[in-house]
């Protein structure tokens, strides 16, 4: 714990994720474009910062975790950016999801500046993020890994070193890739199943006791039957995502028939709920063909560990 962190970003994961640091001992001082949830992690014991230059000077290293590159570069290089305050070698710890070349030009603006990056995105969910028990995927210099993989560890359950920058971005993508079309699938398994005539609640079980069981239809297909969608995810995240697992597919020559399906099915639920929707409300477009809802007794509205 003897490094220092400043935590930009602090939506639905990255709250969570800063929170597990000052709950185990990490000096941790946060910025956000939100006050009430900067008030939060100060109300923790984190302390707050006016920009990310500030904060980035007070800790000498920083975490980002933030919705898009877009924003990534704006808080990286942008007036008042973490490269204004982060002191040469300072590291930039990148836990967005990016694609590979975008992760690949930011660390190089990095570089420039005496500022070393890993990348660090996570996956499994908010909710596993709360209890800090989600997966941390690694790209970067091993002893630059090595160096923080105690603040990583404080806030993960697992983390796989996968190799140089842009690794992390590859894995991440096939990861959310795979997650998006178990989604699209268990909405249609549970919808076979109501049509079928069988009890739903019995059926979820069945599942997950089968072959055919999945992560996600174990944890976000139970958001559906309780009817909440709240999983913490929206379906612009979903999209982007998506489109960078299409863009890497394009440019290795790899055609990616299921999930340019599941891209196609992805526009079709924010044209019909926005962008702002959850993605485990992908579901309610079969829910509305069919004209009949997926709901069963005991699921909660949100996952808890």
């Amino acid at each position: 714990m003897s490094e220092s962190y400043a935590f930009i970003g602090l939506g639905h994961l990255g709250s969570n994720l800063a929170a597990s640091l000052v709950r185990n001992g990490f000096a941790i001082t946060v910025f956000d474009r939100d006050p009430a949830a900067v008030e939060r992690l100060v109300a923790l014991g984190a302390t707050a910062a006016a920009s990310p230059a500030q904060a980035a000077a007070r800790a000498g290293n920083a975490f980002t975790c933030l919705p898009s590159p877009k924003v990534s570069e704006a808080v990286l290089i942008g007036p008042d950016g973490l490269l204004e305050g982060l002191p040469q070698g300072g590291t930039w710890i990148e836990m967005s999801t990016n694609g590979r070349d975008e992760i690949l030009r930011l660390a190089a603006l990095a570089s420039a500046m005496g500022v070393e990056t890993l990348e660090c995105p996570v996956t499994g969910g908010v909710h596993l993020a709360a209890a800090g028990k989600i997966t941390a995927l690694v790209g970067g210099d091993t002893a630059l890994y090595a160096r923080h993989r105690p603040a990583i560890e404080a806030m993960c359950a697992k983390s796989f070193l996968m190799g140089p920058i842009g690794s992390a971005a590859v894995i991440k993508v096939i990861t959310n890739m795979l997650a998006f079309i178990h989604l699209v699938a268990a909405g249609e398994a549970l919808m076979l199943a109501k049509q079928g005539g069988l009890d739903l609640a019995q059926s979820y079980h069945a599942i997950v006791a089968s072959s055919g069981n999945s992560f996600v239809h174990e944890t976000e297909s139970q958001l559906v039957l309780n009817g909440s969608y709240d999983i913490g995810f929206t379906m612009d995240l979903a999209l982007k995502d998506l489109g960078f697992a299409l863009a890497m597919g394009e440019q290795s020559g790899v055609p990616l028939e299921l999930a340019s399906r599941v891209n196609a099915i992805f526009q079709q639920g924010k044209a019909a709920y926005g962008g702002g929707a959850w993605s485990t409300q992908i579901v309610k477009l079969l829910e509305d063909a069919v004209g009949t809802d997926l709901r069963a007794p005991g699921f909660p509205a949100k996952l808890e560990i």
